[in-house]
């Protein structure tokens, strides 16, 4: 595929996320959304127009299994993500799969080793990762804006009326707190810092048994610690402190879609980073999907597939000490 070749997406699943992305494309050069698939062909054909999208399949199957898609784009509920992907990657598509991943490590594993027998793109969609004001923040703090890391604070929290057919509090659909929101701060911590070596957490939970909120505070190898935590009872603040040996960062609410950082230096001067973003945000993962799959790459160097599963793997670490069990989870 050439550099002049729009990239084709196909959404899978009609629901608010699956909304958001489509909204995005208008703001993505080089991407272009030709289809959308649905349990039912109503839903499918309301969204298509809806979006002004050419294609609209009655089944996830159909629209796998379209020739004029590139891209699958996984937009249904966390439980599902799994066996959404392996249907994309059996029909030989490139997959860009919503966060989270998948509801355990062991779902991402076998959704990884799919896409490389089959040698095809996957990547999580960590949207936040592609932000230009992350994308300067990496950079700036590889080349040592705070020092050493030693600190960081991150939480994500909003109010939700508990509801049990919500999608947010059933556990067969892998609801709760940190699975929907609390993957955000888990990923940031991971990009900092790598796979913590000691976990530490706690959780209250609504009466559907899904966690309401949760915390945790991860430990490195460098010694650095991040305190993360998520609700779904409480607008939080969402901002993300880091502090490190020469300076400490405050990224601006909310810290997962920013456009502001400011530095506050060891003598107290202060620094204010700004960018930009595209649209409302999703745009850059886009992007970042067209030009892995026009270089025939398998995985984005920004989001790669062992730091996926790592997140996941810390997920897991986290569910075990707060007691939380999902049905479609491994036994033992």
């Amino acid at each position: 595929m050439n550099s002049e070749t729009p990239v084709r997406f196909g959404i899978l699943g009609t629901g608010v996320i699956a909304g958001q992305l489509a909204a995005a494309f208008v703001d993505a050069p080089g991407c272009e959304l030709v289809a959308v698939g649905s349990r039912s062909d109503t839903s499918a054909q309301t969204f298509a127009r809806r979006w002004h999208i050419p294609t609209a399949h009655g089944t996830y199957e159909a629209l796998c299994a379209d020739p004029a898609v590139d891209v699958v784009y996984v937009a249904t509920p966390h439980a599902l993500h799994c066996q959404n992907t392996l249907l994309a990657i059996s029909h030989g598509k490139a997959v860009l799969c919503e966060k989270p991943f998948a509801i355990h490590a062991g779902e991402a594993r076998q959704m990884v080793r799919a896409a490389r027998d089959r040698g095809v793109f996957l990547m999580e969609a960590m949207w936040t990762r592609f932000l230009p004001l992350w994308v300067e923040l990496r950079a700036r703090i590889s080349g040592g804006l705070i020092g050493d890391g030693r600190l960081l604070s991150a939480d994500f929290g909003f109010r939700a009326d508990f509801d049990p057919a919500s999608i947010l509090f059933d556990p067969a659909m892998g609801g709760g707190a940190l699975l929907d929101v609390g993957v955000y701060p888990i990923s940031l911590a991971h990009m900092l810092w790598g796979t913590p070596d000691a976990v530490s957490a706690v959780a209250a939970f609504a009466p559907s048994g899904v966690d309401d909120q949760c915390a945790a505070t991860l430990r490195f190898s460098s010694g650095a610690i991040a305190q993360i935590s998520a609700s779904l009872s409480a607008e939080t603040q969402q901002d993300a402190t880091l502090a490190g040996s020469k300076a400490r960062l405050r990224i601006h609410r909310p810290w997962w879609r920013p456009d502001t950082a400011t530095v506050t230096y060891e003598d107290e001067r202060t620094e204010e980073i700004h960018c930009g973003f595209l649209g409302n945000g999703y745009p850059h993962e886009l992007i970042e999907v067209a030009r892995c799959v026009r270089a025939g790459l398998s995985e984005s160097e920004t989001m790669p597939l062992s730091e996926t599963v790592a997140i996941l793997e810390t997920a897991d670490k986290i569910r075990a000490q707060i007691g939380l069990r999902y049905p479609m989870d491994p036994a033992g």
